[in-house]
């Protein structure tokens, strides 16, 4: 009888092992086509975005554990302050701002464009917190891109003693992020042919900035050509090119900046 009981135990031993077999190699299955979809949902940088990512004589680019980021070829003798912390669009290509974050950095600027754990600002909304530790005596403005824009205001909120300044591009205040009662300046560019941002959502947003805020709108310029990476879902035309939207965008912010760094606002 415990011979037979035993043989009897070994099959059914068997089956547990080959369904746990099956079982793992489904999950992996899964897994990995859940993986490649996302890969195909993350909007990737431009060749002009990737190119803006080689250091050269006037702008030095590196890689750090947070992101990021872009400083003047000459050093710390050729930077002027504030530093700039960008939180990217949602799943978009951190590398896809490196034309803007250059553009800054050849301005003088030490730039820093958060990497997000899933590309997804929500995910990393403390990302600032690295980037200010390097330099903490310097001074600091953070904004983002649509919905980086929104998870660098609710930073900003909790840390208004560390900011000088937000900045918003195609994106907005939220409750969570409200910036009502912040006393430094804030900047708000929105372009005339945005088919993705809200703008109700928008609208909402008005109630959660301070009186200072500076509203700008890109004429012609569209929600994808904040960045540099093709066109988005659900977006509308831009009626003028992505480099004249790049230079309308950051003529903007260097010149806010400006008024940051003398003190004017």
């Amino acid at each position: 009888m415990r011979q037979n009981s035993q043989a009897l135990s070994k099959p059914k031993q068997g089956r547990k092992v080959k369904v746990l077999i099956w079982s793992a190699a489904i999950l992996l299955v899964l897994l990995l086509t859940l993986g490649i979809v996302y890969q195909l949902m993350v909007y990737p940088p431009s060749a002009d975005a990737k190119a803006a990512m080689k250091s050269d004589k006037q702008v030095t680019v590196s890689i750090g554990q947070a992101g990021y980021r872009f400083e003047p070829a000459a050093g710390a003798e050729a930077m002027v302050q504030p530093n700039v912390i960008f939180y990217p669009g949602g799943l978009v290509d951190p590398k896809s701002y490196a034309p803007l974050a250059r553009k800054l950095a050849a301005a003088g600027h030490r730039v820093y464009i958060a990497s997000m754990p899933l590309n997804l600002a929500f995910a990393g909304q403390n990302k600032a917190d690295a980037f200010i530790a390097g330099h903490p005596e310097d001074r600091y403005v953070i904004g983002g891109h649509s919905l980086g824009g929104v998870f660098a205001s609710r930073y900003a909120a909790e840390h208004l003693d560390q900011i000088d300044g937000v900045f918003f591009l195609a994106a907005y205040a939220d409750k969570t992020g409200s910036l009502a009662e912040a006393k430094f300046p804030v900047l708000q560019l929105t372009a005339s042919n945005d088919g993705v941002m809200s703008p109700e959502d928008w609208d909402k947003g008005k109630s959660f900035m301070p009186s200072q805020t500076e509203y700008v709108t890109i004429e012609g310029g569209n929600h994808g050509q904040f960045g540099s990476y093709g066109a988005q879902k659900g977006d509308q035309q831009a009626s003028i090119a992505p480099q004249e939207q790049l230079d309308l965008v950051s003529g903007a912010l260097l010149g806010w900046m400006k008024g940051i760094q003398a003190g004017k606002q």
